[in-house]
Formats: structure tokens, C-alpha cells, sequence
């Protein structure tokens, strides 16, 4: 027990493959996940959604916290000290600070190895409520679990994991994920927009606050895209803006004052009234003053876009 946290601790340098599993409902979300940490601080975490490719990047460097997703030429950058502030459970650090927090953890030894169970913290899923870490018989990493209600909500099984890598500095760089197209263009041209997706008719959410219902909808064409704008009112007030994505020729970088939050089949960024994600080619924008963020990740998370959208490649 003692050789997994003073192995990892001490870590210059880490490399870790592995699939992700989130369970929401009855769904189930697989992930590819490549995870790559060089000292001080500086991660580089891919997500590849299993069912449609679609792949989103984590980068932590000097410069800040980034999610980046290169099929649209797009990143979030966070005001956030992620990964320190939330459970992670494909970050090593993550786990070991879980374990050293929880003074009343439970170790226990099986045929394969050794199980830390101890207790999570996941801010924005208080659902989430304990996890079994599994190592193998080296003291090496082997399967997370996280648990909800006694059910597993989230699994993270290791699949490969290099202690001693020497990661390049550049594998951080913003700069390796950004597409730039080399040409000497105006700058009206250099702004060039592909249109990735398209929404014919509004999606809704399952999941809806008590007494809060649909006040009006209106249907915006812009220059780019039409966008479907959402408004419910009642207990709750919030808007819901829907419209196909965009990609741009010059990489846009959107500030966020909040956290990456993995949201079924995508990464969202959260902030103190607002969730923005996208999904199948279709951007979401949520913003509300009465929404808790329980409640946005709940509304959120119960919208299911594939039976209504026209993708456009």
C-alpha cells in the first residue's frame, strides 16, 4: 500500500493508457483514454468517445488548463486548478491524494492484489460517494471503481502504464493541437467557418425541474447556421440555445471562469451560471440565475441529440 504512494508520489514522469466507462442511467459511455504527466504539473489527458470517434483533449501546461477539440479548431481555457480540486479517477496523483485524505479507508487483499475503498469528491456529482482502487500484486494501478447508490458509476480499467517515461516538453504545447493554415489570405478570409452540423428541430431535455416548463421557442438564422433559442420559465428560469457546430479556420480559444466536467458523450465547461458543451456536431448553451449546478448537469446530461439532427460533413 505504502510502495503505490511512494512510487507515484515521486513521479517525474508517467504514461498511462486505459477505457473509461461512465454509466448514466441506462447508458453506458466508453472512452480510449491516453494519459501522459510530466513534473511539474503538466498533463495531457486524451478522451476518445468509443462509439463515434470523437476525440477531446485535457492540457495542463505553464500557460494554464485547456480542453481542446481538434475536429472543431477549438479549446476551453479554464480559470481552474484541475486536477487538484475533484476526484480524477485516471489521475494517479488524484487517487493517491483520495487515499492520504481518508482516514478511515478500508485495505483489503485479493488474489490479483491489494483494494484501497475510500471516499470521493466530486463537487458537481454528489452522487458519487466512494471508489475501490484495485492495484496488482507490483503495487501498480489496475482498475478504479466509483461508486453511487452501491452502483459502479464509473470505471477507469488500465490497460498500460509506464512509470519511468520521459515525456517531450512539446507534448504539452497548445501549439501541436492547433490546426493554422498556412497562407498569406486577408485577414476576412482567414476567418473561413465549415459548418459541421445542422439542427432541424428543437431537442429537448428529459430531466426538468419542478413547476418549470417551456415558455417559448424561436427558431434564428444566422449567417453561419440556424440556432434554435429555448426558454423555460416557472420554478426554474433558464435558456437553452441549440446550433450546429462550427469550425474555424483560425483556432478560437473561449475563456471559461469554471471546470471541465465530463458529460456523457463529451467534455463540458461549467461555470457558476452556465454550461456550454457540444455534442454530434451540435453546440449547446445553457445559462441560468436559479439553476444550481447539480441542476444544469442534470438538465444537461438528460438530452439525447441523435434522433434529431442532420450532420453535415
Amino acid at each position: 500500500r505504502q510502495n503505490f504512494i511512494n512510487d507515484t508520489s515521486s513521479l517525474k514522469g508517467y504514461y498511462m493508457e486505459g477505457v473509461l466507462s461512465i454509466t448514466n442511467n441506462d447508458d453506458t459511455y466508453n472512452y480510449d483514454v491516453k494519459v501522459g504527466f510530466k513534473k511539474d504539473d503538466n498533463f495531457k489527458v486524451t478522451l476518445l468517445n468509443k462509439a463515434n470517434n470523437y476525440e477531446q483533449i485535457i492540457l495542463r501546461n505553464n500557460d494554464g488548463l485547456y480542453v481542446i477539440t481538434p475536429s472543431l479548431n477549438k479549446s476551453f481555457k479554464f480559470e481552474s486548478t484541475w486536477p487538484d480540486n475533484s476526484s480524477q479517477s485516471y489521475i494517479l496523483s488524484s487517487l493517491i491524494k483520495d487515499i492520504r485524505n481518508d482516514n478511515n479507508k478500508e485495505i483489503s487483499k485479493n488474489e490479483d492484489g491489494y483494494i484501497i475503498k475510500t471516499t470521493v469528491n466530486y463537487p458537481n456529482n454528489e452522487e458519487l460517494k466512494y471508489q475501490k482502487i484495485y492495484l496488482n500484486k507490483d503495487f501498480n494501478l489496475h482498475k478504479v471503481e466509483v461508486y453511487g447508490n452501491d452502483i459502479v458509476k464509473i470505471k477507469f480499467q488500465v490497460e498500460d502504464l509506464d512509470l519511468k517515461a520521459g515525456l517531450s516538453t512539446d507534448l504539452f504545447d497548445l501549439k501541436k493541437y492547433v490546426q493554422v493554415e498556412e497562407t498569406d489570405c486577408k485577414d476576412e478570409e482567414c476567418t473561413e467557418k465549415q459548418t459541421m452540423g445542422s439542427i432541424e428541430t428543437a431537442i429537448y431535455p428529459l430531466y426538468m425541474p419542478s413547476e418549470t416548463y417551456l415558455s417559448s421557442s424561436e427558431t434564428v438564422n444566422t449567417d453561419d447556421n440556424s440556432r434554435i433559442i429555448l426558454t423555460y420559465s416557472g420554478g426554474k428560469n433558464f435558456v437553452l440555445v441549440e446550433e450546429g457546430a462550427i469550425k474555424s479556420q483560425e483556432h478560437e480559444i473561449i475563456p471559461v471562469y469554471g471546470e471541465p466536467v465530463i458529460l456523457n458523450d463529451t467534455i463540458a465547461a461549467l461555470s457558476t451560471n452556465s454550461i456550454y458543451w457540444t455534442s454530434n456536431n451540435i453546440d449547446y448553451y445553457m445559462a441560468s440565475e436559479d439553476l444550481s449546478l447539480k441542476e444544469m448537469i442534470s438538465i444537461a446530461s438528460s438530452m439525447n441529440n441523435s434522433k434529431n439532427v442532420v450532420s453535415l460533413k
